[in-house]
């Protein structure tokens, strides 16, 4: 099938204008241009808000000239061409340095769009030696502008390639474009009254009216969603034929012992959980789930319950956590909840029980190996560790289900390794505690089945969240240590947390981490705190630091006497952001909290309140208000809804990749499509691409979806799909 979309832009444009659009803006084919859709449009008589740049934008806008006036610079040869361009309220400064002849041209009323970087002078913001065209001047460019109608589109852009630039060669690619094979099936287009491709395509590009470029962008949006659905579709199909072992459990068995020993009630949540859970164990293919909860929502006892159920029909379960903290946390609570039933061939152990082994890339000799034996021949049903499990050392005797803790944490090859392990497709549930909204877990685990726990068992008491404004206020801070020292004299325990750790080579962000609004220094750092802390607001408290460069047996020893209640005071970094449970801590001040995300700041302070007392977090910041930085701050004080604090951190980090493993949100692959904004798109897109998949798995009758969905997943991609 012949693929216009598909053919170079140097034949379309010429070498020289392919090349700059290929090492500028990553478009090489003529569908990379066509489908580098418009940023905004220009209304030629509407100027652009200029008081809603940023600094480092690199930005396109429609302005008229204010002023233009040159001078001699300073200690040196050379002049300044210095212009004000305004939007009729706000200006906007123009630098040129040696090219005072520029005046000729720019001059007041002169109408034009003006291109460039976003830079500050003076508390100002200006463009140095910006690009420009102006209307009505005569030249090639304006030429080529006067040929749009009353909207002028203006595209991602770069220095360059301009704004206009680029619209001149998406007009050249359209004049020569043929038809084209339509991804959207003609029933679906029908049925929406959808626009063809190409008309959609020359509509978003070429608009006379608002409505042209609103019938585009519906189509196109959909277009984004169904095939990224039927993709996901072909995947689900292609899981359900994969073979696995059914694992259910024994009438008498562990996990009926267990349920019967349990000192709690499971909440409702927990229940219908455990159900969708069993019920995908006792498939013949493999469960694919992903289970998401509230801090504290019991998560780890659904999948214990998992686990036992796997280890009652002869297997065995891996729990891969990402840090040891996390791993002896999992691993003792584990034993703690099973209690003789973890001690299975012991002396005083069960007879229905089995053992859990704990498996750590710093371990001694003597400990590694018993667990290696353990996991080998089967005597320990649940091996509990971390990157470690993954080595090919480490050999199962029959590994029938993968449990992947805070599973953002984890690169797919890692996850994959786990999965390789087993003689059969094991069974696969990831959990994380960082709510996703319902839009998300659509897009970016459309291939997962999906559970939530969003009620907290009973007895967790609430958590009161106030940011404390160090910088303007700094006996706000005083008063933090006062309210911490009053929690430790009730008879509590606190934690302090610290963005880095200080007097040695840092660890890189954890990608969780915002760029930091607070560029006058750097973050604060535990080492460098903790003896300020001891010797002031702590004094006489019982205080120690924990942190991630210390030996896993120096980091397990702080954390049970911290769990002892030896400990008043942890000075932590965020090794301990999920996992730790300790009941009677209440307290938490965290420093630098602007230097943190919404979602891990939501996952730190669900840390206290984890007992029958009221949980205390305090943020301490400098970040003055009104800046995204303190707006996040006063978000998480606002709500202990992690689901809204999800949207809230998915808006200001943004949505990333969804199809591939960078998740920093500058390079994605939806286009127009917003996994937040367009529910009712993915839902309806979602319907009919099962549909569509259902009635042809392959699309062998339907190749221009085919070729989509190949062209949506180039070779990284592929890869990464086939491994998550």
């Amino acid at each position: 099938m012949s693929d216009p979309l598909g053919a170079s832009l140097v034949s379309a444009v010429g070498d020289r204008t392919a090349a700059a659009l290929g090492k500028t803006l990553g478009l090489h084919t003529v569908g990379d241009l066509l489908r580098h859709y418009p940023r905004r449009y220009a209304e030629r008589g509407q100027m652009t808000e200029l008081g809603r740049l940023t600094v480092d934008e690199h930005v396109t806008v429609l302005a008229r000239v204010k002023s233009a006036s040159s001078r001699p610079m300073r200690g040196r040869r050379g002049t300044i061409l210095s212009v004000v361009v305004t939007d009729g309220r706000d200006d906007l400064s123009l630098t040129f340095f040696n090219q005072a002849w520029r005046q000729r041209e720019l001059v007041e009323g002169r109408t034009g769009l003006f291109s460039g970087k976003v830079g500050s002078f003076n508390r100002s913001l200006q463009l140095a030696n910006p690009d420009y065209v102006l209307f009505d001047g005569g030249d090639d460019d304006a030429d080529v502008l006067d040929q749009f109608a009353a909207l002028i589109p203006v595209y991602p852009a770069s220095a360059q390639m301009p704004s206009w630039k680029l619209a001149q060669s998406v007009r050249v690619v359209l004049d020569t474009l043929g038809a084209l094979d339509d991804p959207l099936p003609e029933q679906v287009r029908d049925e929406h009254s959808f626009l063809g491709l190409a008309e959609a395509l020359r509509l978003v590009h070429l608009p006379r009216t608002k409505a042209d470029v609103a019938a585009a962008h519906e189509r196109l949006r959909w277009e984004e969603a169904f095939v990224l659905q039927a993709l996901l579709a072909q995947r689900r199909l292609a899981a359900r034929e994969l073979t696995a072992t059914p694992r259910t459990p024994s009438p008498d068995g562990l996990l009926a012992a267990f349920d019967a020993a349990l000192p709690f009630t499971l909440t409702p949540g927990q229940r219908v959980v455990g159900e969708e859970v069993a019920a995908d164990l006792a498939q013949t293919w493999p469960m694919n789930r992903l289970l998401q909860g509230e801090v504290g929502s019991g998560k780890t006892v659904v999948a214990l319950r998992a686990m036992l159920t796997v280890v009652d029909s002869g297997g065995q379960a891996a729990l891969l956590a990402p840090t040891e903290v996390l791993a002896q946390q999992h691993a003792r609570s584990i034993r703690a909840m099973l209690g003789p039933l973890a001690e299975g061939g012991l002396l005083g152990g069960s007879d229905r029980g089995t053992r859990v082994a704990l498996l750590t890339g710093s371990m001694g000799a003597a400990a590694r190996r018993q667990a290696l034996l353990d996991a080998a021949s089967g005597d320990a049903g649940i091996v509990v560790g971390t990157h470690a499990l993954l080595q090919e050392s480490v050999s199962f005797f029959d590994l029938g289900l993968v449990v992947v803790d805070e599973q953002h944490r984890f690169g797919v090859e890692q996850r994959d390794a786990l999965r390789a392990k087993g003689s059969a497709p094991p069974h696969v549930l990831v959990m994380t505690a960082t709510p996703i909204p319902r839009t998300v877990a659509m897009t970016v685990f459309g291939d997962l089945e999906v559970s939530s726990l969003s009620e907290l068992p009973k007895g967790r008491s609430p958590i009161a969240t106030h940011v404390v404004p160090a910088g303007e206020k700094p006996h706000f801070l005083d008063r933090a240590w006062v309210r911490l020292r009053e929690e430790v004299a009730a008879g509590r325990q606190a934690y302090v947390v610290c963005p880095r750790i200080g007097e040695g080579p840092e660890e890189a962000p954890s990608g969780d981490e915002p760029a930091s609004d607070d560029a006058r220094r750097p973050p604060i750092a535990l080492l460098e705190i903790a003896p300020l802390l001891t010797d002031g607001p702590l004094a006489g408290l019982r205080v120690e630091v924990l942190h991630g460069r210390m030996h896993p047996d120096d980091k397990d020893a702080v954390m049970s006497r911290f769990a002892a209640g030896e400990v008043d005071v942890l000075l932590a970094t965020t090794v301990i952001e999920v996992g730790v449970d300790v009941p009677n801590a209440t307290g938490m001040v965290v420093m630098d909290a602007d230097r943190f995300g919404v979602s891990q700041l939501h996952q730190l302070r669900g840390r206290v309140g984890r007992g029958g007392h009221a949980g205390l977090c305090l943020l301490v910041t400098d970040a003055p208000p009104g800046t995204p930085a303190r707006e996040r701050l006063d978000a998480v004080a606002s709500t202990l809804d992690g689901f809204e604090l999800s949207r809230l951190d998915l808006e200001a980090r943004r949505e990333g990749d969804v199809l591939g493993a960078s998740q920093s949100g500058r390079r994605t692959s939806l286009r127009l499509l917003s996994v937040l904004r367009d529910e009712d798109v993915i839902l309806s897109a979602r319907e009919e691409a099962a549909r569509a998949v259902a009635d042809d798995p392959t699309l062998a009758g339907d190749p221009a979806l085919a070729q989509a969905i190949a062209q949506l997943v180039d070779a990284e991609r592929a890869d990464y799909l086939e491994k998550a």
